[in-house]
């Protein structure tokens, strides 16, 4: 069993920058994947960006169209913590923030019907 934990949601004006924690306790294996998701209001669950780790190891990342080259995804392997640093927010960037874990790689495309471990979420509000 995987339980996760995010925090670091606000609210921040648009041009602002907030990091999201996701802090992992029990079960490991050698090969996963850890990823951000969002479900804005009104709309459903999407991927924001996902890390495949290979036993400590990033060994590869994916981005959504949407954030790349504004958000960033990483990890601290002594806090057992996933980072999403989010630079840049819109307005549109608004949603309920989730962490998620599996075991086994992501590709470049992933749903959250794929992912068993889920955090609660974190709301993060962008103002124009």
């Amino acid at each position: 069993q995987v339980q996760l934990v995010e925090s670091g949601g606000g609210s921040v004006q648009a041009g602002g920058s907030l990091r999201l924690s996701c802090e992992a306790s029990g079960s490991t294996y050698n090969s996963f994947c850890m990823a951000w998701f969002r479900q804005p209001p009104g709309k459903e669950r999407e991927a924001v960006a996902a890390m495949n780790i290979y036993q400590t190891k990033n060994v590869g990342t994916t981005y959504a169209d949407s954030v790349k080259g504004r958000f960033t995804i990483s990890k601290d392997n002594a806090k057992n913590t996933l980072y999403l640093q989010m630079n840049n927010l819109r307005p549109e960037d608004t949603a309920v923030y989730y962490c998620a874990a599996r075991f086994r790689y992501c590709s470049n495309e992933y749903l959250p019907t794929d992912f068993p471990h889920w955090g609660r979420g974190t709301q993060i509000t962008v103002s124009s």
